[in-house]
C-alpha cells in the first residue's frame, strides 16, 4: 500500500491549500510572500505552488506573475518555468513584470 505523504505545520497547512488549489488558497500561500519572509516559509511556498494542478489555481498564479510583488511575480515565474509554461513567462518578460534572470530560473 503506498502511502501520501502528510506535512505538519505550515507545511502541512500550504501544501493542503495547494492540493486543494482554488484561487483563495493560492491567495491564501502567496500572501506568505511578503517583506517579512522567512528563507524557510519562501521554500515551502516554492515547494507547495508546485503542487497546484487545477486550472481556477494555476489561473490565480498566472494573475499573481502579471500583477504581484515583486517576490510573488519571482514564484510565478519559477512556477510556470517548472511546468514548461514558457510562452507565458516570455509574455511577463516582454511585458517587464520579470527581469531576465527570473524569466530563465529554474
Amino acid at each position: 500500500m503506498i502511502m501520501k505523504n502528510k506535512y505538519t505545520g505550515k507545511l502541512g497547512e500550504l501544501t493542503d491549500r495547494a492540493e486543494n488549489g482554488t484561487a483563495e488558497d493560492v491567495d491564501f500561500i502567496m500572501s506568505y510572500l511578503n517583506k517579512d519572509t522567512s528563507l524557510v516559509i519562501t521554500r515551502f511556498v516554492d515547494f507547495s505552488l508546485g503542487l497546484v494542478e487545477k486550472s481556477e489555481g494555476i489561473s490565480r498564479i498566472e494573475y499573481y506573475l502579471f500583477n504581484g510583488t515583486l517576490i510573488q511575480r519571482n514564484y510565478s515565474s519559477l512556477y510556470f518555468n517548472r511546468r514548461y509554461d514558457f510562452d507565458i513567462v516570455i509574455r511577463a518578460y516582454k511585458g517587464g513584470f520579470i527581469d531576465e534572470i527570473q524569466a530563465f530560473a529554474r
